[in-house]
Formats: C-alpha cells, structure tokens, sequence
C-alpha cells in the first residue's frame, strides 16, 4: 500500500516551487510555534491578539500580492497558500490579513492617488498601521446598492454621515477605506482614526470569530479633506473588485480551516478506544467520515490551484471566484461538523480545534457574500439572468 499522503492526497506539492513551498511552510511554523498558544486564551477572551500584528509584517503577510510600497509582490499561488495556513490556526487571523491585504490596501493600491499610496501601504504592509473596510451596513449587507452612508460635497472636502456594521478590524483599525453615496454616485474614501465625528462601537456577545475584532462605524457630520477621497473609484463596481480579491483569499483559508480538522479527527480516532478495544479509526461509519473529509479537501484544492493560474494570467472572473468561495466554505465548515462528531463528547472543548474551526465556519460562509448569494452569482453567470430580487 502507497504511503498516506495526508490532506496533500493529490501531491499539489510538487507543482509548488521551491520558494512557494518556503512560504507556507514558514507560515505553518508561525502559526504551530506564535499565533495558537495565544489562541485560546484570546477566544475565551473575545479578543484578537494584536501582539501578533508586527510579526505578520516582519514575515511579509500583509498585502503579499501586491508589488512596491514596501510589498513583496509574490504570485497569487503562493498568497493562497498563506491564507490557507493562517486560516488552518483560525479564521480570525485569516480575516485579520484578509481585510488589511485585499480590503484596505488593495483598494489604496488600485484606486489611490500616488499620495495616498506612499503615506499607507508601507506602514499597512508592516502592520504599523491597522485598517479596516465599510461596506456592509446595518440594513443592507448582501444589496450594497441599498446604501445609506453619504457624502456630501462641501467647500473644502467631504462631509460624512451613516453607519457600517460587522466591520473586521474596526475597533482598532487606524484608516478605513470607507464606501459612501454621493451626487456622483457610490465612491470610497480614507478615515482616519481621531476625526471628529467618527466613533468605533466593538461588537460584543459573538458565537463565532471571537478571535477577531468587529466593530461598527458612526460617521455623523464626519469632515474629510478632498485629499482623502480615493479618486479612482467609480461606483459599488470598485467596491465589488475588492470583494473579489478577498473572497479568493477566503477559497484557500477555508481548505486551511478544513485541513485542521481533518487532521485532529483523523490523529483522535487512531487513539481512541472503542468497543471491542480497537481504536474507532476502524468502524466503518468513522472511516466513510474521513474518506468524505479528504476527498473535499482535494477537491477544493484542485479548484483553488487552477483559480491561481487564471489570477495570475489576469482572465479569472468574478464568478469563477464565487464558484471557490462558495463550495469550498460550503465543504469546510460540513467537515468541521464532522470532524467534532468524531471526537465526540470531547470535540466541544476548546482542548481541541474542530468546533472553534465550525463556529468560524458559521460566519466565513456568511461574509463576503453569503452562500445564497454566490448561488445566485453563478446562477446569473449560467442563465444570463438575474434573481437577485
């Protein structure tokens, strides 16, 4: 019998070059070694570890893709690999990286003024500067044409009025890229942290994602210099590009999160002794689990490689990425329910990984665009016609 290859089944490894296989491993050691001995003290808590923000950019994994500015400017391979092994410790830390990489830079990247550009993507990279993004608001989450945020042109600049909800990083976030209606339709703009007439509210009492910080926005009579609107955005469509860059990142966290668990209920089910004293690694129900955990997992991986390469040759399309996002998110979080159903009575301790990964699961398979939603996406792509409605 061939030696198991563990969630890497299919040797996606070997297409790897040597430096890809550098960065996840190196990843893999700073999760395994930094970030989860903080991680359940930081759950309990309610809390993202903010001591970890400097190390994630002295490794380069903040705005990874993109190039100058102080970012390293790697292949979007090599960017899915680092998603999917912050995601294996949590999916906070994911969503942490996620929103400041494809959130707030990239947004700053393709939409800024050369200003803009220089005074934040060198300090964001570095994780010297926090950012966070305002799109979703407490009305309107998946129909972002609903927005009620507005910016009103005055003499000087900009003044903001609205709220956004569920916002990643907000409580601590130094800049927000933030969305709003004017005369002229949707554009975004920069707010710092100190303006008068900004107030960040931390959102307490979460099942799911408690690792990481959510907040919501207030903006009421918000002044903002003209110099802080991003001048290159035009429309929910610029908006809806930066989507698109996070939910990529999301397809190949998932398979991180998925990787987790399968592992821990795989390594629990050798050891524990059952019945007629053989580990339950060896009943036929515990074992038609685990064949349904490997076979998605290399599924979603053959999905997200071939999304690299379309991504990296600049033809892949929105609703290629929410095909990605939405099966593999999708088959994650059924394999973390799974995989605490084999651990039984001991996988609702947070002793083990398996039911954090599947309260997490809850919320990914929610954000950037619902399941629902990225059904109807592909539903759209197929018919040619909308059913958003």
């Amino acid at each position: 019998m061939a030696a198991f290859k563990g969630t890497d089944f299919y040797q996606f490894e070997n297409l790897l070059s040597d430096e890809e296989r550098l960065i996840q491993k190196t990843v893999r050691d700073f999760v395994e070694t930094e970030f989860l001995p903080l991680l359940r003290d930081s759950y309990r808590k309610g809390e993202f570890p903010a001591q970890i923000i400097p190390k994630l950019g002295e490794l380069g994994l903040l705005g990874p893709n993109l190039s100058g500015y102080d970012c390293p400017g790697l292949n979007n391979l090599a960017y899915g690999l680092i998603n999917q092994e912050l995601e294996r410790g949590d999916s906070g830390l994911r969503s942490f990286a996620s929103v400041q990489g494809s959130l707030v830079m990239y947004p700053i990247y393709t939409f800024g003024s050369e200003e803009q550009k220089q005074k934040w993507l060198p300090k964001l990279a570095a994780g010297e500067a926090v950012g966070c993004f305002g799109l979703t608001e407490p009305d309107f989450g998946s129909n972002p044409s609903g927005m009620r945020t507005r910016a009103e042109k005055t003499d000087g600049g900009w003044l903001l009025n609205g709220a956004k909800m569920w916002i990643t990083n907000g409580s601590m976030a130094d800049i927000c890229v933030i969305w709003a209606r004017t005369n002229e339709g949707v554009r975004g703009f920069l707010v710092e942290r100190g303006r008068a007439g900004f107030e960040t509210k931390t959102m307490h009492g979460k099942l799911s994602l408690r690792a990481s910080d959510t907040a919501e926005l207030l903006f009421e009579n918000c002044e903002l210099p003209e110099e802080n609107l991003l001048p290159k955005t035009d429309g929910v469509k610029s908006a809806l590009k930066c989507l698109s860059q996070a939910r990529y990142g999301i397809a190949w966290g998932a398979i991180g999160a998925a990787m987790a668990c399968f592992e821990e209920a795989t390594e629990y089910s050798k050891g524990r002794i059952q019945f007629d004293g053989k580990p339950i690694s060896s009943h036929q129900l515990v074992q038609e689990k685990l064949a349904y955990m490997l076979t998605e997992i290399t599924k979603a991986q053959a999905l997200v490689f071939q999304l690299a390469r379309l991504k990296d040759s600049g033809v892949v399309t929105a609703s290629q990425i929410s095909l990605a996002k939405r099966n593999n998110v999708n088959h994650a979080i059924e394999i973390a329910r799974l995989a605490r159903q084999v651990l039984g009575a001991n996988g609702i301790l947070d002793d083990y990984h398996s039911m954090r990964h599947a309260c997490n699961l809850e919320s990914v398979l929610t954000y950037e665009g619902t399941h629902d939603i990225h059904t109807l996406i592909l539903g759209y792509e197929i018919t040619g016609t909308p059913a958003f409605s």
